[in-house]
Protein backbone atom coordinates (compact mmCIF):
# COMPACT_ATOMS: atom_id res chain seq x y z
CA UNK A 1 0.00 0.00 0.00
CA UNK A 2 1.71 3.17 -1.13
CA UNK A 3 1.06 6.17 1.71
CA UNK A 4 1.01 10.12 1.32
CA UNK A 5 2.73 11.97 3.40
CA UNK A 6 1.09 12.87 6.37
CA UNK A 7 -1.18 9.50 6.81
CA UNK A 8 -2.23 8.81 9.87
CA UNK A 9 -2.15 4.96 11.19
CA UNK A 10 -4.13 3.72 13.81
CA UNK A 11 -2.78 0.06 14.76
CA UNK A 12 -5.16 -0.85 17.85
CA UNK A 13 -6.32 -3.74 19.26
CA UNK A 14 -9.63 -4.45 22.13
CA UNK A 15 -7.07 -2.90 24.70
CA UNK A 16 -4.30 -0.53 23.42
CA UNK A 17 -3.79 2.05 20.27
CA UNK A 18 -0.51 3.47 18.98
CA UNK A 19 -0.80 6.41 16.35
CA UNK A 20 1.71 6.71 13.86
CA UNK A 21 2.40 9.30 10.86
CA UNK A 22 4.03 8.48 7.77
CA UNK A 23 6.73 11.20 7.34
CA UNK A 24 7.83 9.77 4.16
CA UNK A 25 6.55 9.78 0.56
CA UNK A 26 4.57 6.98 -1.14
CA UNK A 27 7.79 5.65 -2.61
CA UNK A 28 9.61 5.66 0.91
CA UNK A 29 7.42 5.03 3.75
CA UNK A 30 8.62 6.39 7.16
CA UNK A 31 6.25 5.91 10.56
CA UNK A 32 7.24 8.11 13.74
CA UNK A 33 5.20 7.78 17.14
CA UNK A 34 2.71 10.60 17.54
CA UNK A 35 1.03 10.46 20.88
CA UNK A 36 -2.74 9.80 21.55
CA UNK A 37 -5.57 10.98 23.74
CA UNK A 38 -6.65 8.76 26.05
CA UNK A 39 -9.64 6.64 24.82
CA UNK A 40 -13.16 6.97 26.91
CA UNK A 41 -14.34 3.63 27.20
CA UNK A 42 -17.95 5.17 28.85
CA UNK A 43 -19.68 1.71 28.33
CA UNK A 44 -23.35 4.31 27.77
CA UNK A 45 -21.59 5.56 24.20
CA UNK A 46 -21.13 1.64 22.75
CA UNK A 47 -23.43 -0.67 21.46
CA UNK A 48 -21.11 -3.54 21.87
CA UNK A 49 -21.92 -6.76 24.09
CA UNK A 50 -23.55 -6.27 27.33
CA UNK A 51 -22.58 -8.65 30.08
CA UNK A 52 -24.72 -10.33 32.33
CA UNK A 53 -25.38 -13.59 34.00
CA UNK A 54 -26.12 -15.44 30.94
CA UNK A 55 -23.21 -13.63 28.88
CA UNK A 56 -20.38 -13.10 32.04
CA UNK A 57 -17.83 -12.19 29.00
CA UNK A 58 -16.89 -8.87 30.78
CA UNK A 59 -13.58 -8.55 29.03
CA UNK A 60 -15.01 -8.97 25.65
CA UNK A 61 -17.63 -6.06 26.46
CA UNK A 62 -14.57 -3.98 27.75
CA UNK A 63 -12.39 -4.13 24.45
CA UNK A 64 -15.27 -3.98 22.45
CA UNK A 65 -16.05 -0.06 24.14
CA UNK A 66 -12.45 0.27 23.98
CA UNK A 67 -12.73 -0.41 20.43
CA UNK A 68 -15.59 1.94 19.83
CA UNK A 69 -13.62 4.69 21.87
CA UNK A 70 -10.48 4.51 19.99
CA UNK A 71 -13.33 5.36 16.49
CA UNK A 72 -15.11 8.35 18.46
CA UNK A 73 -11.91 9.72 18.83
CA UNK A 74 -10.63 9.12 14.72
CA UNK A 75 -14.03 10.43 14.26
CA UNK A 76 -13.34 13.65 16.40
CA UNK A 77 -10.21 14.54 14.09
CA UNK A 78 -11.61 13.68 10.79
CA UNK A 79 -14.74 15.97 11.82
CA UNK A 80 -11.87 18.76 12.71
CA UNK A 81 -9.75 18.22 10.05
CA UNK A 82 -6.92 16.77 11.96
CA UNK A 83 -6.71 13.67 10.05
CA UNK A 84 -6.96 13.72 6.41
CA UNK A 85 -5.63 10.95 5.35
CA UNK A 86 -5.80 7.57 7.92
CA UNK A 87 -4.97 3.58 7.41
CA UNK A 88 -6.55 1.41 10.16
CA UNK A 89 -3.76 -1.48 11.11
CA UNK A 90 -6.52 -3.88 13.95
CA UNK A 91 -7.16 -7.15 15.43
CA UNK A 92 -9.92 -8.67 13.23
CA UNK A 93 -12.07 -8.83 16.37
CA UNK A 94 -11.85 -5.26 16.98
CA UNK A 95 -11.63 -3.92 13.70
CA UNK A 96 -15.12 -5.14 13.38
CA UNK A 97 -16.44 -3.37 16.37
CA UNK A 98 -14.55 -0.66 15.14
CA UNK A 99 -16.64 -0.56 11.64
CA UNK A 100 -20.08 -0.52 13.43
CA UNK A 101 -18.73 3.30 14.81
CA UNK A 102 -17.25 4.65 11.80
CA UNK A 103 -18.62 8.17 10.93
CA UNK A 104 -19.20 9.48 7.11
CA UNK A 105 -16.12 11.91 7.50
CA UNK A 106 -13.98 9.09 8.86
CA UNK A 107 -15.13 6.74 6.13
CA UNK A 108 -14.10 9.75 3.94
CA UNK A 109 -10.52 9.44 4.67
CA UNK A 110 -9.70 6.22 5.09
CA UNK A 111 -7.64 5.00 2.39
CA UNK A 112 -7.38 1.39 3.73
CA UNK A 113 -7.94 -1.39 6.64
CA UNK A 114 -5.35 -4.05 7.25
CA UNK A 115 -7.26 -7.16 9.85
CA UNK A 116 -3.95 -7.82 12.02
CA UNK A 117 -2.74 -7.60 15.62
CA UNK A 118 0.53 -5.49 15.20
CA UNK A 119 0.18 -3.42 18.78
CA UNK A 120 3.12 -4.57 20.81
CA UNK A 121 5.29 -4.84 17.13
CA UNK A 122 8.15 -2.46 16.12
CA UNK A 123 7.55 0.41 13.43
CA UNK A 124 9.36 -1.63 10.97
CA UNK A 125 6.79 -4.44 11.57
CA UNK A 126 3.88 -2.01 11.19
CA UNK A 127 5.25 -0.26 8.12
CA UNK A 128 6.52 -3.95 6.26
CA UNK A 129 2.53 -4.65 6.52
CA UNK A 130 1.33 -1.55 5.23
CA UNK A 131 4.06 -1.96 2.33
CA UNK A 132 2.39 -5.88 1.97
CA UNK A 133 -1.19 -4.33 2.64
Amino acid sequence: MMLPKGTTIAVADGEKLNLFRNTGDEAGLKLIAVPSDAVDTDPGTSTGRQASAANPDHGQAEEDQFSAGIVRDLNQKALSGKIDKLVIVAAPRALGEMRKHYHKALSAVLLGEIAKDLTGHSISDVEKALVAG
